[in-house]
């Protein structure tokens, strides 16, 4: 059965790439492409819709107030030119945060977050038996080809000249993400950034100072402007 969807883009170049790549991915049906989150709103309620890919910077209405204004929130791929609403966009519970420009790779990771089980929700207050999600993991490009990483293997990811690396304790991954990128999708999980070339994984961290963090006993430096997140974070 595929998933429909409704395309909500101002802009008509970055419509038509949304546009190619729902219709390159056999679970997904193209159903609207809508120019404004007033349009949308008409859409959503007058159409079954199961998934919504979102730009946030919309005219008369911007995404997030868009989203609230829903009773029956179908799932949401936010597709944005910029980090910030990335932590109250998952607060209002999207399943995924692109950053334009997309490429086809990290679009497809995104869709398949839509098969994963939800997180628990209204479930556990009604008493309703809730089954806890797999061990987490993506699927990143790698030379190429997608690779499964789970999350928790991963020790940290650190941005070199020509690529952006992720470390697992028995092997480095190198992929072309930015290094952005991949901390807006992993903010909801176990990552810190620390410095501009690396994101830890918390759990890793063998010990800290306002200088250091060491992760499988190699020291990484805390930068300058990260000092004072780092701190407060790590001193919960």
């Amino acid at each position: 059965m595929q998933l429909r969807c409704v395309i909500v883009e101002d802009e008509p170049l970055a419509a038509e790439i949304l546009a190619e790549y729902v219709g390159k991915t056999q679970m997904l049906l193209l159903t609207h492409v809508c120019a404004d989150a007033i349009q949308a709103l008409d859409v959503v309620r007058q159409n079954p819709v199961d998934v919504l890919f979102l730009d946030i910077d919309l005219p008369k209405m911007n995404g997030l107030e868009f989203l609230k204004t829903l009773i029956h929130q179908p799932r949401v791929i936010v597709t944005s030119a910029y980090h910030e609403f990335a932590v109250a966009s998952f607060d209002l519970q999207v399943t995924d945060y692109l950053l334009k420009p997309i490429e086809f790779s990290r679009f497809t990771q995104a869709v398949g977050k839509l098969l994963q089980p939800q997180r628990l929700m209204e479930a556990s207050s009604l008493g309703t038996p809730v089954t806890l999600p797999a061990r987490a993991y993506y699927f990143f490009m790698v030379n190429k080809r997608s690779v499964k990483i789970y999350l928790d293997e991963i020790l940290f990811i650190e941005s070199l000249k020509d690529a952006v690396c992720i470390v697992t304790k028995l092997k480095s991954y190198p992929t072309h993400y930015q290094m952005g990128e991949l901390e807006t999708l992993l903010h909801p999980s176990n990552f810190l950034r620390i410095h501009r070339s690396f994101l830890v994984s918390i759990d890793k961290i063998e010990f800290f100072s306002a200088a250091a963090v060491q992760v499988s006993g190699r020291i990484l430096p805390v930068g300058r402007s990260h000092k004072l997140y780092v701190m407060e974070r790590l001193n919960r």
